[in-house]
């Protein structure tokens, strides 16, 4: 079957459909679908079987896997990298992290070297009487930068944002021991994308706590301006989940907010990994 991409008609986002993700994909399929990765920051794949083995396979295809920090809490048993995404509780635990992504971020721009990517798979959906909610929504950011007055470009241009792990509030509570191991870091305001070569802006409420050499009163009032309009309307794609789901999204492309309109007893449960980027961000 030939791969067929259909574009979401929003600034980011397709369909790719014409490959079975549970099969070895040739050199010549995972070129195309990579190319559309890159060229719509979020692809998906409807109706999958994929096993943990072909997700991790899959993510590697992409990127060594990148290990994320709730998944030494909440990482699926025997398979390193997989973290559980979930709202079930058993035996009184949460098997996997709680209300994960509830407010607008890129993954882990925390760490020094934030990762290319982020690869879920839908195993549970919540349902409510027909209607499918836990939505997660994706804002184009290099779409949001080419957008903005050429007097701002100009302002931000090469200056950098400081970004806290401790700064968001989290699902989970972080310990002494995490604030140590991710101390503060700095990343580009205006990242350049090593695939397609487009400015894209990388700035968030929250996990951004300054900007380097800039007052912090004016630094927060332009984080809370580009943040702001990063998210309009206008630039986001709104994902509607089917069980079987698997999705990848460019964390530099695009950030993402999981809608957190369910609760027990409709259940929720994603299997998640990461991919490391190939070259420190520009």
């Amino acid at each position: 079957m030939a791969i067929n991409i259909l574009p979401a008609g929003a600034p980011v986002g397709a369909e790719i459909r014409g490959v079975d993700l549970s099969q070895s994909m040739g050199d010549a399929a995972f070129e195309a679908v990579e190319t559309a990765f890159n060229e719509h920051g979020v692809v998906f794949f409807r109706g999958q079987s994929l096993s943990p083995e072909g997700l991790l396979g899959l993510t590697g295809r992409f990127g060594e896997i990148a290990f994320n920090v709730f998944g030494e809490d909440h990482g699926l048993p025997d398979y390193p990298g997989v973290v559980l995404i979930s709202n079930i509780e058993e035996d009184g635990r949460d098997i996997g992290v709680k209300r994960a992504g509830a407010r607008w971020h890129s993954d882990m721009c925390y760490s020094a070297k934030p990762p290319r990517g982020t690869n879920l798979c839908a195993r549970e959906v919540p349902e409510q009487d027909g209607l499918v909610l836990g939505d997660t929504c994706f804002a184009a950011t290099h779409t949001a930068y080419d957008d903005l007055p050429d007097e701002l470009k100009a302002q931000i241009e090469g200056r950098k944002a400081i970004f806290d792990f401790a700064g968001r509030e989290r699902a989970q509570v972080i310990t002494a021991v995490q604030r140590e191991r991710f101390p503060a870091v700095t990343h580009p305001i205006v990242r350049i994308h090593p695939h397609t070569g487009r400015k894209c802006l990388y700035v968030m409420r929250d996990d951004c706590t300054g900007i380097v050499d800039m007052e912090d009163g004016a630094a927060q009032q332009l984080i809370a301006a580009l943040a702001d309009h990063i998210i309009r309307p206008e630039y986001v794609y709104r994902h509607r989940w089917q069980a079987g789901d698997v999705l990848l999204w460019d964390n530099c492309t695009v950030q993402h907010l999981a809608i957190q309109d369910y609760a027990l007893p409709l259940r929720r449960l994603m299997h998640r990994t990461t991919f490391a980027a190939e070259a420190s961000p520009a």
